[in-house]
């Protein structure tokens, strides 16, 4: 990179750098990234590069691969009703094995000392009940976030990792989290400033299967309407639902980024032209007109 294309890097980056300072960032993590070392390692370096310009990161993650692989090595078939995991007994238990154990300290291996790995059970985070609104075994539905412990860590500049297994505080019984709803509700507790969501696709496509179809900015009220067109459906609507939510809780930005793309986190952050799809309110519109008319 020649100097002056370095400056001009560092010249755009400056009024984003200003604006996340000392902001809470959550960043949902999954998708391809999780899975191909190179992106994995790009991704702990961003998140690491975050925290040394002052950003306040949370990392929630997923780990529906290893989750998978460990069920079929087992023998044990996955099932998902309307995109969330079917979790018997057993299945319960290779959860908390893999995604608390192995997916989570692999995580924090990779983040340079600052990464402290959790789960919901730890401090009594994510306190959770059986999900309600359909049979799905040991599914839980977020009652509480306590966000104490998350605090403190990152009031002594640590990132935390956490798993989503939580647990029923009356009865001590745990339950799997989806993950892109965690995020959700950790970052409305964190009053985050920003909740991004990495998977393995550009974003929101009108048709699945054409990434030029990409739908670079959503506001909330049109929602709805892709449900009904098929646009949102699978294993998009925990995601979405979840980010919607979150806005009209408090959270000022949510984004769903292509965690393909190496350096996306920065990206979406740092540079006029953003990643992937923007949700955000009616009130929001006129802030961001101009940056999604011109940059998204």
């Amino acid at each position: 990179m020649k100097n002056v294309e370095m400056a001009q890097l560092f010249s755009e980056a400056t009024p984003y750098i200003q604006k996340y300072h000392g902001k809470t960032l959550v960043i949902k993590y999954g998708g391809n990234a999780m899975v191909n070392g190179q992106l994995k390692l790009a991704v702990m370096n961003d998140l690491v590069t975050l925290t040394l310009l002052g950003v306040r990161v949370v990392m929630v993650h997923g780990g529906g691969p290893a989750i998978n692989a460990m069920l079929k090595k087992l023998g044990i078939e996955s099932r998902f009703v309307n995109g969330l995991r079917y979790t018997d007994a057993e299945t319960m238990r290779v959860v908390q094995q893999v995604l608390a154990g192995q997916v989570n300290k692999d995580l924090v291996a990779l983040l340079k000392g600052r990464g402290v790995g959790l789960c919901g059970m730890d401090g009594n985070t994510i306190n959770c009940r059986r999900y309600t609104e359909a049979d799905l075994g040991f599914v839980g539905e977020i009652t509480h976030i306590d966000t104490r412990l998350i605090n403190r860590l990152l009031d002594d500049q640590f990132i935390p990792v956490i798993a989503t297994v939580g647990m029923d505080e009356e009865n001590g019984v745990l339950y799997n989290i989806n993950a892109d709803t965690a995020a959700a509700a950790i970052a409305v507790a964190l009053q985050a400033e920003k909740l991004v969501t990495m998977t393995d696709i550009a974003g929101l496509l009108r048709d699945k299967d054409d990434e030029n179809t990409l739908i670079p900015e959503v506001e909330l009220s049109e929602i709805e309407g892709y449900k009904q067109q098929g646009v949102i459906s699978g294993g998009m609507l925990p995601k979405i639902d979840g980010m919607a939510d979150a806005i009209r809780r408090g959270v000022h930005e949510a984004v769903i980024i292509d965690g393909r793309v190496p350096h996306s986190v920065l990206l979406e952050m740092f540079s006029d032209r953003g990643s992937g799809t923007l949700f955000y309110p009616v009130s929001y519109t006129h802030l961001r007109a101009h940056e999604t008319t011109l940059h998204r």
